[in-house]
Protein backbone atom coordinates (compact mmCIF):
# COMPACT_ATOMS: atom_id res chain seq x y z
CA UNK A 1 0.00 0.00 0.00
CA UNK A 2 1.26 3.46 -0.86
CA UNK A 3 0.64 6.83 0.77
CA UNK A 4 1.72 10.17 -0.66
CA UNK A 5 1.44 13.21 1.59
CA UNK A 6 1.14 16.44 -0.41
CA UNK A 7 2.36 19.18 1.90
CA UNK A 8 4.27 22.43 2.31
CA UNK A 9 6.19 20.86 5.19
CA UNK A 10 7.53 17.47 4.06
CA UNK A 11 10.27 17.45 6.71
CA UNK A 12 7.65 17.70 9.43
CA UNK A 13 5.81 14.65 8.11
CA UNK A 14 8.95 12.70 7.30
CA UNK A 15 10.26 13.07 10.85
CA UNK A 16 7.17 11.26 12.18
CA UNK A 17 6.61 8.55 9.58
CA UNK A 18 10.29 7.54 9.80
CA UNK A 19 9.96 6.54 13.45
CA UNK A 20 8.37 3.76 15.50
CA UNK A 21 5.91 1.33 13.88
CA UNK A 22 5.47 3.32 10.67
CA UNK A 23 9.22 3.63 10.24
CA UNK A 24 9.75 -0.10 10.70
CA UNK A 25 6.89 -0.90 8.30
CA UNK A 26 8.55 1.29 5.66
CA UNK A 27 11.91 -0.40 6.19
CA UNK A 28 10.29 -3.84 5.76
CA UNK A 29 8.59 -2.72 2.55
CA UNK A 30 5.12 -3.33 3.98
CA UNK A 31 4.02 0.20 3.19
CA UNK A 32 5.37 3.06 1.09
CA UNK A 33 4.98 6.58 2.46
CA UNK A 34 6.25 9.57 0.48
CA UNK A 35 6.18 13.24 1.41
CA UNK A 36 5.85 15.50 -1.64
CA UNK A 37 6.64 19.19 -1.36
CA UNK A 38 3.91 21.29 -3.02
CA UNK A 39 6.26 24.26 -3.03
CA UNK A 40 8.49 22.55 -5.61
CA UNK A 41 5.71 22.89 -8.17
CA UNK A 42 5.12 26.62 -7.93
CA UNK A 43 5.86 28.79 -10.97
CA UNK A 44 6.61 31.78 -8.76
CA UNK A 45 10.29 32.72 -8.84
CA UNK A 46 10.20 33.41 -5.10
CA UNK A 47 8.65 29.95 -4.51
CA UNK A 48 5.45 31.42 -3.11
CA UNK A 49 2.41 29.19 -3.18
CA UNK A 50 -0.14 31.46 -1.52
CA UNK A 51 -2.03 34.64 -2.34
CA UNK A 52 -4.79 36.85 -0.90
CA UNK A 53 -8.37 35.58 -1.32
CA UNK A 54 -10.71 37.33 -3.74
CA UNK A 55 -13.39 39.29 -1.92
CA UNK A 56 -11.10 40.16 0.95
CA UNK A 57 -10.73 38.54 4.31
CA UNK A 58 -7.93 37.63 6.65
CA UNK A 59 -5.15 35.20 5.85
CA UNK A 60 -3.86 33.71 2.63
CA UNK A 61 -4.94 30.84 0.38
CA UNK A 62 -2.80 28.18 -1.29
CA UNK A 63 -3.11 28.62 -5.04
CA UNK A 64 -4.59 25.98 -7.30
CA UNK A 65 -1.65 25.68 -9.73
CA UNK A 66 1.08 24.25 -7.46
CA UNK A 67 -1.35 21.83 -5.83
CA UNK A 68 -2.61 20.62 -9.20
CA UNK A 69 0.86 20.23 -10.69
CA UNK A 70 2.02 18.33 -7.61
CA UNK A 71 -0.98 16.04 -7.97
CA UNK A 72 -0.41 15.53 -11.72
CA UNK A 73 3.23 14.65 -11.07
CA UNK A 74 2.11 12.03 -8.57
CA UNK A 75 -0.37 10.55 -11.06
CA UNK A 76 2.42 10.26 -13.63
CA UNK A 77 4.74 8.58 -11.12
CA UNK A 78 2.30 5.85 -10.13
CA UNK A 79 0.65 5.55 -13.55
CA UNK A 80 -2.88 6.17 -12.34
CA UNK A 81 -5.05 8.41 -10.19
CA UNK A 82 -4.69 7.79 -6.44
CA UNK A 83 -7.61 8.08 -4.03
CA UNK A 84 -7.10 11.66 -2.88
CA UNK A 85 -8.17 12.73 0.60
CA UNK A 86 -8.20 16.38 1.60
CA UNK A 87 -7.65 16.83 5.33
CA UNK A 88 -10.25 19.41 6.28
CA UNK A 89 -12.33 20.41 9.33
CA UNK A 90 -15.31 20.27 6.94
CA UNK A 91 -14.77 16.59 6.19
CA UNK A 92 -16.39 13.50 7.65
CA UNK A 93 -14.87 12.65 11.02
CA UNK A 94 -12.40 9.77 10.82
CA UNK A 95 -13.64 6.54 12.38
CA UNK A 96 -12.08 3.12 12.76
CA UNK A 97 -14.64 1.81 10.29
CA UNK A 98 -13.60 4.32 7.64
CA UNK A 99 -9.95 3.48 8.29
CA UNK A 100 -10.72 -0.21 7.64
CA UNK A 101 -12.47 0.73 4.40
CA UNK A 102 -9.44 2.73 3.22
CA UNK A 103 -7.42 -0.50 3.23
CA UNK A 104 -9.17 -1.30 -0.05
CA UNK A 105 -7.08 1.31 -1.90
CA UNK A 106 -3.58 0.58 -3.18
CA UNK A 107 -2.69 4.27 -3.51
CA UNK A 108 -3.88 7.03 -1.21
CA UNK A 109 -2.84 10.67 -1.51
CA UNK A 110 -3.27 12.95 1.51
CA UNK A 111 -3.56 16.65 0.69
CA UNK A 112 -2.62 19.01 3.51
CA UNK A 113 -4.06 22.49 3.57
CA UNK A 114 -2.42 25.43 5.33
CA UNK A 115 -3.02 29.12 5.97
CA UNK A 116 -6.75 29.69 5.29
CA UNK A 117 -7.05 26.67 3.03
CA UNK A 118 -6.76 25.89 -0.69
CA UNK A 119 -8.39 27.44 -3.77
CA UNK A 120 -11.77 25.72 -4.10
CA UNK A 121 -11.38 25.10 -7.83
CA UNK A 122 -8.57 22.59 -7.49
CA UNK A 123 -10.35 20.85 -4.63
CA UNK A 124 -13.40 20.37 -6.84
CA UNK A 125 -11.24 18.89 -9.57
CA UNK A 126 -9.01 16.39 -7.73
CA UNK A 127 -10.41 15.57 -4.27
CA UNK A 128 -12.28 12.27 -3.77
CA UNK A 129 -13.23 12.79 -0.14
CA UNK A 130 -12.58 15.09 2.80
CA UNK A 131 -11.67 13.75 6.23
CA UNK A 132 -11.50 15.53 9.57
CA UNK A 133 -9.92 14.12 12.73
CA UNK A 134 -12.31 16.02 14.99
CA UNK A 135 -14.45 19.07 15.46
CA UNK A 136 -11.64 21.54 15.94
CA UNK A 137 -9.22 23.48 13.74
CA UNK A 138 -5.46 22.97 13.42
CA UNK A 139 -2.79 25.11 11.76
CA UNK A 140 -2.45 22.71 8.85
CA UNK A 141 -3.33 19.27 7.55
CA UNK A 142 0.01 17.63 8.29
CA UNK A 143 -0.88 16.17 11.69
CA UNK A 144 -4.27 14.85 10.46
CA UNK A 145 -2.56 13.30 7.41
CA UNK A 146 -0.08 11.46 9.62
CA UNK A 147 -2.91 10.28 11.85
CA UNK A 148 -4.85 8.88 8.88
CA UNK A 149 -1.74 7.11 7.56
CA UNK A 150 -0.93 5.66 10.98
CA UNK A 151 -4.51 4.54 11.62
CA UNK A 152 -4.70 2.68 8.31
CA UNK A 153 -1.15 1.33 8.12
CA UNK A 154 -1.23 -0.42 11.48
CA UNK A 155 -3.97 -2.72 10.12
CA UNK A 156 -1.85 -3.86 7.16
CA UNK A 157 -0.78 -7.50 7.68
CA UNK A 158 2.70 -7.69 9.15
CA UNK A 159 2.89 -4.12 10.42
CA UNK A 160 1.97 -5.16 13.96
CA UNK A 161 2.95 -8.42 15.66
CA UNK A 162 -0.48 -9.97 15.06
CA UNK A 163 -4.07 -9.17 14.22
CA UNK A 164 -4.99 -9.15 17.92
CA UNK A 165 -2.77 -6.10 18.28
CA UNK A 166 -5.47 -3.95 16.68
CA UNK A 167 -8.68 -6.00 16.58
CA UNK A 168 -8.96 -5.95 20.37
CA UNK A 169 -8.21 -2.27 20.76
CA UNK A 170 -10.68 0.49 21.55
CA UNK A 171 -13.06 1.37 18.70
CA UNK A 172 -12.14 -1.52 16.37
CA UNK A 173 -15.36 -3.35 17.30
CA UNK A 174 -17.06 -0.21 18.65
CA UNK A 175 -16.11 -1.10 22.23
CA UNK A 176 -13.53 0.54 24.47
CA UNK A 177 -10.58 -1.52 25.63
CA UNK A 178 -10.53 -3.12 29.07
CA UNK A 179 -8.10 -1.94 31.80
CA UNK A 180 -4.68 -3.59 31.58
CA UNK A 181 -1.92 -4.31 34.10
CA UNK A 182 1.73 -5.36 34.23
CA UNK A 183 4.36 -5.96 36.94
CA UNK A 184 4.54 -5.41 39.87
CA UNK A 185 1.57 -7.41 41.11
CA UNK A 186 0.86 -4.77 43.78
CA UNK A 187 1.58 -1.08 43.23
CA UNK A 188 0.63 1.71 45.67
CA UNK A 189 -1.38 -0.91 47.57
CA UNK A 190 -3.44 -1.64 44.45
CA UNK A 191 -3.41 -5.27 43.33
CA UNK A 192 -3.86 -6.69 39.87
CA UNK A 193 -7.33 -8.34 39.59
CA UNK A 194 -7.03 -11.95 40.70
CA UNK A 195 -8.68 -13.35 37.58
CA UNK A 196 -5.75 -12.11 35.45
CA UNK A 197 -3.37 -14.16 37.60
CA UNK A 198 -5.49 -17.32 37.50
CA UNK A 199 -4.31 -18.69 34.17
CA UNK A 200 -7.92 -19.59 33.37
CA UNK A 201 -8.23 -18.27 29.84
CA UNK A 202 -12.02 -18.54 29.55
CA UNK A 203 -12.53 -16.61 32.80
CA UNK A 204 -9.99 -14.00 31.73
CA UNK A 205 -11.70 -13.46 28.38
CA UNK A 206 -15.08 -13.19 30.11
CA UNK A 207 -13.66 -10.64 32.56
CA UNK A 208 -12.16 -8.61 29.71
CA UNK A 209 -15.40 -8.58 27.74
CA UNK A 210 -17.38 -7.42 30.76
CA UNK A 211 -14.90 -4.63 31.48
CA UNK A 212 -15.11 -3.53 27.82
CA UNK A 213 -18.89 -3.36 28.06
CA UNK A 214 -18.74 -1.48 31.36
CA UNK A 215 -16.24 1.09 30.11
CA UNK A 216 -18.11 1.69 26.90
CA UNK A 217 -21.39 2.12 28.75
CA UNK A 218 -19.79 4.57 31.18
CA UNK A 219 -17.61 6.59 28.82
CA UNK A 220 -18.96 6.21 25.26
CA UNK A 221 -22.48 4.75 25.35
CA UNK A 222 -23.03 6.03 21.80
CA UNK A 223 -20.63 3.35 20.51
CA UNK A 224 -22.89 0.56 21.72
CA UNK A 225 -25.40 1.36 18.97
CA UNK A 226 -23.03 -0.03 16.32
CA UNK A 227 -21.16 -2.61 18.40
CA UNK A 228 -21.44 -6.29 17.50
CA UNK A 229 -23.15 -7.61 20.64
CA UNK A 230 -24.48 -11.09 21.34
CA UNK A 231 -27.28 -12.01 23.71
CA UNK A 232 -24.88 -12.49 26.62
CA UNK A 233 -23.47 -8.99 26.08
CA UNK A 234 -26.93 -7.45 25.97
CA UNK A 235 -28.02 -9.25 29.12
CA UNK A 236 -24.93 -7.98 30.94
CA UNK A 237 -25.53 -4.42 29.76
CA UNK A 238 -29.14 -4.66 30.87
CA UNK A 239 -27.97 -5.80 34.29
CA UNK A 240 -25.54 -2.87 34.53
CA UNK A 241 -28.23 -0.39 33.51
CA UNK A 242 -30.66 -1.77 36.07
CA UNK A 243 -28.03 -1.51 38.79
CA UNK A 244 -27.40 2.14 37.92
CA UNK A 245 -31.10 3.01 38.25
CA UNK A 246 -31.55 1.31 41.65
Amino acid sequence: MRFDILTLFPEMCESVVSESILGRAREKGLVEINCRNIRKYTLDKHRRVDDAPYGGGSGMLIQAQPVYDCYRSLCEDIGKKPHLIYLSPQGSVLTQQRAKELLEYDNIALLCGHYEGIDERVLEEIVDEEISIGDYVLTGGELPAIIVADCVCRMIPGVLSGEDSFTKESHYASLLEEPQYTRPEVWHEKAVPEVLLSGHHANIESWRRQRQLERTLQKRPDLLERADLDRKDRDYLKKLTEEETE
